[in-house]
């Protein structure tokens, strides 16, 4: 048994709460393989946790056990959970919209409740704000140590019942694609789009061409121009952008060697639209 446990929150570094989790896991089973995803999700970004989830799960091994806890909704009547994804994955969260992503592109086999009168940390049940370290730091090395099965967490969940965000659709035109930015390459301030490479190549971009390129803040035009279509960063030079496919094989932007986001004040999320426009096309329409 591999006994992987990987932890995720908005929690940070600067205090002692994700040190809090690890020793309970430690506690469970001090034979336990522990990771950190990460600890530097905004605080209170489901969204984020949601997809930095999607981002990391495929590449890690079958029973692998993640620990995800950025729960602005602790104590209150939301639902803790442990899923099972269709890579035989476990994921113990919040059930809040955490599992948005991993539904919707991975697949989820089944979701359990956590059922807090087996599973809680002992003596902690005054304590309503931490349930990250007494609920699901415990459940998930309970898991990951084999101590318990995933039919001992606790009864099913209907699927269909899971609470899930809102995803921006991508919309195909005859000679434009328009999404969403979805998400940050937080560190260097590449945005990350919900357009597939398999859609952007459907639509007749390739590698080389020079793409008209919109970025609209709801009804306000924060950005235009032309930009590569390259294969890396080395395809253009130094503070030039680029468009390229990113590490989950959707369309992303940048600046080779600088930061979009920051250079252009871009942000995230459904009210942050990307429009790729063949350049013939756009000039024909001038």
């Amino acid at each position: 048994m591999i006994k992987l446990l990987v932890f995720q929150s908005d929690f940070g570094l600067v205090d002692g709460a994700v040190a809090a989790m690890h020793g309970v896991a430690n506690t469970v089973d001090d034979s336990l393989k522990i990771q950190d995803l990460t600890h530097d999700i905004p605080p209170y970004s489901i969204w984020d946790a949601s997809y930095r989830l999607f981002q990391t799960i495929e590449y890690w091994p079958e029973r692998t056990v993640f620990v995800s806890v950025v729960d602005p909704g602790v104590g209150s009547s939301r639902r803790s959970v442990v899923a099972e994804t269709v890579g035989s994955q476990y994921i113990v969260t919040p059930e809040n919209g955490t599992l948005t992503h991993i539904k919707k592109y991975v697949g989820l086999r089944e979701v359990r409740e956590i059922d807090e009168t087996r599973h809680r940390r002992e003596n902690t049940e005054y304590s309503y704000t931490f349930h990250g370290r007494d609920v699901y730091a415990n459940t998930g090395a309970k898991l990951a140590s084999g101590k318990i099965s995933f039919e001992q967490v606790g009864p099913v969940v209907e699927l269909s019942s899971i609470t899930e965000l809102e995803v921006g659709e991508v919309q195909i035109g005859p000679d434009f694609i328009k999404g969403n930015i979805d998400i940050l390459d937080i560190r260097f301030g590449s945005l990350w789009t919900n357009i597939s490479r398999d859609v952007f190549v459907e639509k007749g971009f390739k590698l080389g061409d020079r793409v008209e390129v919109f970025i609209r803040n709801g009804s306000t035009l924060a950005y235009n121009n032309r930009i590569v279509y390259g294969r890396s960063f080395a395809d253009v030079y130094a503070s030039e952008a680029i468009i390229y496919v990113n590490s989950v094989y959707n369309m992303a932007v940048a600046i080779n060697q600088g930061n979009f986001a920051r250079a252009y004040n871009i942000g995230t999320g459904r009210h942050w639209e990307i429009e790729f426009r063949s350049v013939d096309s756009w000039d024909r329409g001038r």
